[in-house]
């Protein structure tokens, strides 16, 4: 049998490459600079299969799974122990893939620093580097001939990234992220859909053979509770088949190649899809060049700031000055995650970010918008930059839609803020988008209110909100001071007037140095789907060893926690499609989060 491999160095001959994958291939030989062996689970195969509902270790023999098994073997057995991309690229995107499997930090973990065995490793995509990827890097590049490399450590949950430039020939940086994995390839995605619309239980609970083109999410990453998903961070995504009101999820381990679980959720009726917008391929091509390939420049009410969409980190803000003074160096969206039960804990990691050469799991549906901020009386009080991310189905059953707000005021505040316009996957849905903000300066302490006064922070941590939480009579939980400018942190309680209810948020203050990567660029998802604790992503960078944070450059990460409501009358976080004079009227009850910072008068 022919392996994938041998198609690369046929592809490699004819693009005139072959010396160079040759070379590659001798000098990644020579890298062995492996990282720290991941701890095994003692009796986790038993625990695992008493979590499934049903096991199907007999389907492993299915023709497709034994091509993908033979795969793997071959590529174990290759001097450069690497699955390489599946999908096609074009000879640039193959450089790159070749270039990065010669960088020493981006291929450390590739065998077992112990025993010497290859650990299983797979290209999972090769993409247009976007500036927001590059926002550490120090030396010339040429951002159109630069792509990121991304690639998975099956054994010990590991994502390594690469930034190449092809023209130069070099990796630009690298670093990898432990117990993170990268969106999955498009080859991936169908062997998952194939595993699931093969499944005999599937079938047996839909009543039918699904097709292909019926599976939804099905490159969004998943989790199942106390299933090896979860307890060993196997890689699982959830093709996911809607029956009346009802959706079924069918949890598929990529690790393993089987299907781990199914479960129920309701989603109610919802009608028809949203109309879909004609223009909208020209639409995404906007988009794209306009505000994905490039940082775009705002400058309004005395606020300055650039601006640009990422691939999987939404829209981000960088260098944001009030009155010529330094506030923000950068702030985004990093992930949505989305859980469905508190119980089993499955649910869905959602990347929001650019609709072309994108790992977000939902798309930006249009441009930027800016727009004025009024009070009750119509008074312009400041400015909104806001964008709308979509799934082109909704608001029928597992389609979502997002949105990300930023409000800067005349007087110096300002909000980052979020919110879920439904109708997503199930009834019983809990929301938590993850938020970055990195301050400007690298003098700041930061502080809570407790016991009536102000307690410094002097290391980093977390904390959650919830009803024992001190508040000043302003609101404000937090304060973080230092330079010209030092602003309270106002958690929201359902006082912006949006309609929210209450964000009972996860902060988290870690220290950013230069030079080491904890977010800066752009992140893979970020931390499991379905936690209901801190563990929510941020956590790794400050555990095990937290650091000092007194006068220091610091990043709060908040990550707000909101559930979804099908009651009529209490909706939020939902959407559906009602009739209204004959015709079909989508009608949103969003769940806005987001803290409000206030600058800290002299």
């Amino acid at each position: 049998m022919q392996t994938r491999s041998d198609n690369v160095k046929r592809t490699l001959v004819r693009s005139g490459w072959l010396a160079v994958f040759v070379g590659c291939m001798y000098l990644l030989g020579a890298c062995g600079n492996a990282g720290p062996k991941e701890k095994k689970i003692a009796g986790y195969d038993e625990d695992a299969r008493n979590a499934v509902l049903l096991p199907i270790d007999s389907f492993s023999r299915a023709p497709f799974i034994q091509e993908r098994v033979t795969e793997i073997k071959a590529a174990l057995a290759q001097p450069i122990p690497v699955l390489l991309c599946g999908d096609s690229l074009n000879p640039q995107q193959q450089m790159a893939q070749l270039l990065a499997l010669r960088d020493s930090v981006f291929t450390q973990f590739l065998k077992d620093p112990v025993t010497r065995l290859p650990f299983r490793n797979e290209i999972f995509g090769v993409y247009p580097a976007r500036q927001s990827d590059l926002v550490t890097v120090k030396q010339p590049y040429t951002l159109q001939s630069t792509f990121r490399v991304e690639m998975y450590n099956y054994a010990i949950n590991n994502t390594s990234v690469a930034l190449v430039d092809v023209q130069q020939q070099q990796v630009l940086t690298s670093y990898y992220m432990s117990n993170v994995q990268p969106d999955i390839s498009r080859r991936l995605t169908n062997l998952a859909i194939q595993i699931a619309i093969e499944s005999p239980e599937v079938q047996q609970a839909l009543g039918i053979k699904p097709e292909e083109k019926a599976a939804l999410m099905a490159s969004t990453k998943t989790a199942l509770n106390h299933s090896r998903c979860e307890r060993s961070r196997h890689l699982c995504v959830a093709p996911t088949f809607v029956k009346g009101d009802k959706a079924l999820w069918a949890i598929v381990d990529l690790t393993d190649h089987r299907l781990v679980g199914i479960r129920w959720t309701n989603v109610g009726n919802a009608g028809p899809a949203a109309p879909m917008i004609t223009e909208k391929r020209l639409q995404d091509d906007k988009i794209t060049s306009c505000f994905c390939e490039v940082e775009q420049p705002l400058k309004k009410n005395g606020w300055d700031m650039k601006y640009m969409l990422t691939s999987s980190d939404g829209l981000r803000i960088s260098d944001v000055l009030f009155n010529g003074q330094p506030v923000l160096r950068s702030a985004k969206l990093v992930d949505w995650h989305v859980s469905y039960s508190g119980t089993d804990g499955f649910g869905y990691s959602d990347a929001v970010g650019c609709p072309y050469f994108s790992q977000s799991a939902v798309v930006a549906w249009e441009i930027p918008k800016v727009a004025e901020l009024k009070d009750e009386a119509g008074k312009v009080i400041g400015f909104v930059l806001e964008q709308t991310y979509r799934s082109e189905g909704w608001p029928t059953p597992c389609n979502y839609n997002y949105r990300q707000r930023y409000e800067f005021y005349n007087d110096g505040r300002f909000r980052v803020a979020g919110a879920s316009f439904g109708r997503g996957c199930g009834n019983t849905g809990t929301y938590r988008p993850v938020f970055r903000i990195a301050f400007a300066g690298d003098k700041n302490d930061f502080f809570e209110y407790k016991e009536n006064d102000w307690s410094q922070w002097k290391t980093e941590q977390w904390q959650e909100q919830g009803s024992l939480t001190s508040y000043t009579t302003e609101g404000y939980q937090y304060k973080i001071s230092g330079g010209q400018q030092g602003y309270f942190v106002e958690p929201g309680r359902g006082q912006f007037g949006d309609g929210g209810r209450g964000d009972f948020a996860f902060m988290y203050v870690t220290r950013h140095l230069p030079g080491r990567d904890e977010g800066e660029n752009d992140l893979v998802t970020i931390g499991p789907c379905c936690n209901t604790d801190y563990h929510q992503g941020p956590e790794q960078f400050i555990e095990p060893s937290p650091e000092t944070i007194q006068q220091s450059s610091l990043v709060l990460w908040y990550v707000a926690q909101v559930r979804n409501d099908d009651r009529k009358g209490n909706e939020y976080c939902w959407a559906e499609n009602v009739l209204e004079n004959g015709i079909w009227t989508t009608k949103v009850y969003p769940c806005f989060t987001g803290p409000m910072f206030v600058p800290v008068k002299k």
